[in-house]
């Protein structure tokens, strides 16, 4: 009698591994949703949690950078009416500040710090000038003091034009010899000051000759057709 060998069917072992395939993606796909659940719980680390994250972060962003304040404009003067009202400048200046055209004064007038005045308003240079060949007559340096404007400079040897160049003042007084017309002087003086102790002191000067060379050179009459 041949002995019998006690086993599992094929029927059996496939149903038996089946079992366990299944039991096993059942626990993974538990795990999966454990996760995910524990994820959404944490309150930080969720795909829902970047969106405010990212807005906050942008917030921030925004109130950390600077801020910049739009920049003082300055107080405008009547430069005209402060010159002929001002008995610091000669009569024969005031007589030449006429109307070119129309209502069209020939003043220049420039703002900036030069004497460290009042924070509210700044200084105002005024240069006064021919309406013909636009030569300055008159530069006058205007500081407020108690509210009004004081007149701390004046130079009126024409040809004279003053600018403010980086705090210092800058007068530029050009230099003709005889027989110089108006449109080409011979060189110029520019001479630098400085505001200190209430007044304008002399700094430094250069002086710069011009060439009378170029432009004189008479042009050659064209040519008759032959």
């Amino acid at each position: 009698m041949r002995g019998l060998t006690v086993g599992r069917s094929p029927g059996n072992a496939r149903r038996s591994t089946q079992g366990t395939q299944a039991a096993s993606t059942a626990v993974v796909v538990l795990v999966a949703l454990g996760l995910s659940l524990s994820g959404c719980g944490a309150g930080g680390t969720g795909a829902r949690d970047e969106g405010p994250a990212h807005a906050d972060a942008v917030a921030g962003a925004a109130s950390s950078s600077p801020t910049t304040s739009p920049s003082k404009a300055p107080d405008r003067v009547d430069a005209v009416r402060l010159v002929k009202a001002d008995p610091k400048v000669s009569a024969e200046v005031k007589r030449e500040l006429k109307p070119c055209v129309a209502d069209e004064y020939p003043v220049d007038v420039s703002y900036g710090e030069l004497t460290g005045g009042s924070e509210s308003a700044e200084d105002v240079v005024v240069n006064v000038l021919t309406c013909g060949d636009a030569v300055g007559v008159g530069s006058y340096v205007y500081r407020e003091e108690d509210g009004a404007y004081q007149n701390v400079f004046k130079a009126e040897e024409p040809p004279v034009y003053a600018e403010i160049d980086r705090g210092d003042l800058v007068v530029t007084k050009q230099v003709y010899e005889k027989g110089d017309p108006v449109s080409s002087p011979s060189g110029e003086n520019v001479i630098t000051y400085r505001w200190a102790s209430g007044r304008f002191d002399e700094e430094f000067r250069t002086h710069n000759d011009y060439s009378n060379a170029a432009g004189n050179v008479p042009t050659p009459a064209p040519e008759p057709d032959s």
